[in-house]
């Protein structure tokens, strides 16, 4: 993967039922050049149910895509799929419904996620858990590997996460979608 449009999103929800979804999207596939970040603010999405994550995420990531024009991969906080037999996780959800590369990043370990990939950045002892859809799980990690920032958790991953607590706001202004 070279030149393109690569996209981090993560969201986070309120006690009052509200959520707050970011995105920063990047030039190249080590996220070392952000282009664009996108904060979307949702007045009410689904209640969290066992199993089904996904519900309760997918509108969300869909209100802050709705900003930019298409991405060519997708980084998520969390699981592509939870285990070696692809039991549908959020990424394979996104993948689904957007039809391009979707690659899990996951801060902890799941039991069942035998399957995913333990990158370890930096000086980090504790790994991230790669798993992906639409591209092999190893050129994956390689991808989280090799991202920008010498910490355990890429820059763009950090920026993103900032975005969505509301410690930071959008600096980069967005392409518009039709731009």
């Amino acid at each position: 993967m070279s030149d393109g449009r690569y996209g981090a999103v993560d969201v986070l929800y309120a006690e009052e039922g509200r959520a707050r979804a970011a995105l920063v999207v990047a030039a190249d596939p080590g996220y070392s050049s952000i282009v664009e970040e996108h904060v979307a603010h949702l007045a009410r999405v689904a209640d969290y149910r066992p199993g089904q994550f996904y519900v309760r995420e997918l509108p969300a990531i869909r209100a802050v895509l709705a900003g930019t024009r298409p991405l060519d991969l997708l980084m998520v906080d969390g699981y592509v799929d939870l285990d070696p037999n692809g039991r549908p996780g959020l990424g394979t959800h996104v993948h689904s419904a957007l039809s391009i590369p979707v690659i899990g990043v996951a801060k902890t370990a799941f039991r069942s996620a035998t399957h995913a990939i333990a990158v370890r950045r930096g000086h980090a002892v504790k790994p991230l858990y790669v798993t992906a859809a639409g591209l092999d799980r190893v050129d994956a990690a390689a991808l989280v590997q090799a991202m920008a920032g010498p910490f355990r958790l890429p820059d763009a991953l950090r920026r993103v996460d900032q975005l969505t607590r509301g410690i930071a706001t959008p600096k980069i202004a967005p392409t518009p979608p039709n731009g």
